[in-house]
């Protein structure tokens, strides 16, 4: 059993991942930058080493030092949880190399996963389905030729991309060469590789996503979906499970194709499928091998404690449970808390003068943030995360309602009146709403 593990990464996640190492009595060792001294991981971990200064490259991203920090403190695995290095092949690599259990997937499966051409061919071999789309990469001088046998609109998006950077919408010939020149240089200023694929582009689909449980040993399991259309530059802001857009038969079918193929290729760890889904049918676009930031809402629905699972999975003793123990309770959503003013969506940092959280039956705040904490500038502007449950989804929404006038954050400028604001509109109540639908909602307030 591993008996200490060092949290590579900041933040929420960092307290996440600590307070489940302190359930499972297991030692903990907080990194920081100079930036992060005060933060409450760093307060309450075991133990604590800075990395480095407050840039990420020279901290967070520093894998030598990371590996320095547990070889001084003895940590004999590393939880990653999510951004910074949680996909980082290389890092699993160094970290198998110097004895230390990476607790995430293998370094092979996140390469085969991290390429999305490849992890496409392996989506369609292991009989996930996927959008229509290019066989590989796309070049300037064979951008026409596919685009036409796709058919327009079409999608332009970059091989290791993320975040919406370096994908661009050509609707009609004319727009294909500047979207495909504009997508080339974005992903090659973002990933430092131009490299670009294309897929057909849907009107009006949703975002959903299967979270998966493997043990690495052929066995696997799926805890249904979340919904994460409700997005903003390709960024999610509200997620929810279920999804009110799929039934129960759409849900299990699903999910039992993903947790077939995770069987297939012997995955370990958590992980999360994406799709788009359009008038009933699924299209694989990516997956993530890693903890998503929107996991709470299946821990509701569900009772299964995804970083438990994880370090269990890194331990050898498997799966706590098997498809068939797995019951779906009630309604869940997360609202991600940034530190961005509301309207404009500029990063705020600065100090936190007041912060009071909600309570109550199926009420949940993860975030390291407390009154006089002060946000640092060099980060993502995730400061927390608000996740309600409750027996149905009209129940859900009414408590969320409730909490969102409790949550108190005073100081900073704070993306909480965005949710105040979508709480209220009868799109949101009906669950009528696509991936498009915040960024048209936002145009027409502003307007």
């Amino acid at each position: 059993m591993i008996s200490k593990i060092l949290i590579a990464n900041r933040g929420e996640i960092a307290l996440r991942v600590l307070r489940a190492c302190k359930e499972l009595g297991i030692a903990t060792v907080a990194v920081h930058s100079t930036a992060d001294s005060d933060a409450m991981h760093v307060r309450l971990a075991d133990e604590s080493v800075c990395i480095g200064p407050p840039p990420s490259r020279e901290s967070y991203l520093n894998i030598h030092q990371i590996v320095a920090a547990c070889e001084i403190t003895g940590a004999d695995a590393v939880h990653p949880g999510y951004g910074f290095l949680s996909e980082n092949a290389k890092f699993a690599d160094i970290l198998e190399a110097h004895g230390i259990t990476f607790i995430g997937p293998t370094a092979e499966h996140i390469r085969l996963m991290g390429d999305k051409i490849t992890a496409k061919k392996t989506a369609e071999e292991l009989g996930i389905p996927v959008v229509p789309g290019s066989d590989g990469e796309v070049r300037p001088e064979n951008a026409l030729k596919v685009a036409r046998e796709i058919g327009f609109p079409v999608l332009i998006k970059a091989t290791a991309g993320g975040g919406g950077r370096g994908m661009k919408v050509a609707r009609t010939e004319a727009d294909l060469e500047h979207a495909v020149a504009t997508a080339r240089s974005e992903a090659a200023a973002a990933f430092g590789n131009d490299a670009v694929y294309m897929e057909k582009f849907l009107g009006k689909p949703r975002h959903i996503e299967i979270q998966i449980v493997g043990d690495g040993e052929g066995n696997a399991i799926h805890l249904g979906e979340r919904d994460c259309s409700l997005q903003r530059r390709h960024q999610k802001v509200w997620e929810e499970a279920n999804s009110p857009a799929l039934n129960v038969e759409q849900r299990m079918k699903i999910g039992q194709v993903c947790a077939d193929a995770m069987k297939k290729m012997k995955y370990r760890g958590a992980g999360t499928i994406e799709f788009l889904y359009e008038n009933g049918e699924f299209y694989f676009i990516e997956m993530n091998t890693r903890l998503q930031v929107e996991h709470p809402i299946t821990e509701a629905i569900t009772g299964i404690d995804l970083v438990h699972e994880q370090i269990r999975v890194a331990s050898g003793a498997g799966l706590s449970a098997k498809q068939e123990d797995i019951v779906f309770s009630g309604h869940a959503i997360e609202c991600r808390i940034n530190a961005e003013d509301p309207r404009t969506f500029v990063p705020s940092p600065g100090t936190i003068t007041h912060f009071h959280a909600p309570g109550g039956l199926g009420v949940r705040v993860d975030s390291g943030a407390y009154q006089g904490y002060r946000i640092p500038p060099y980060y993502d502007s995730l400061i927390g995360k608000l996740i309600v449950h409750g027996r149905t989804r009209v129940e859900c929404m009414m408590r969320l309602r409730r909490v969102l006038d409790e949550f108190v954050i005073d100081g900073i400028k704070t993306t909480l009146p965005l949710f105040q604001n979508l709480i209220n509109n009868q799109d949101i109540a009906n669950g009528d709403y696509d991936i498009h639908w915040l960024e048209h909602h936002l145009a027409s307030t502003s307007a």
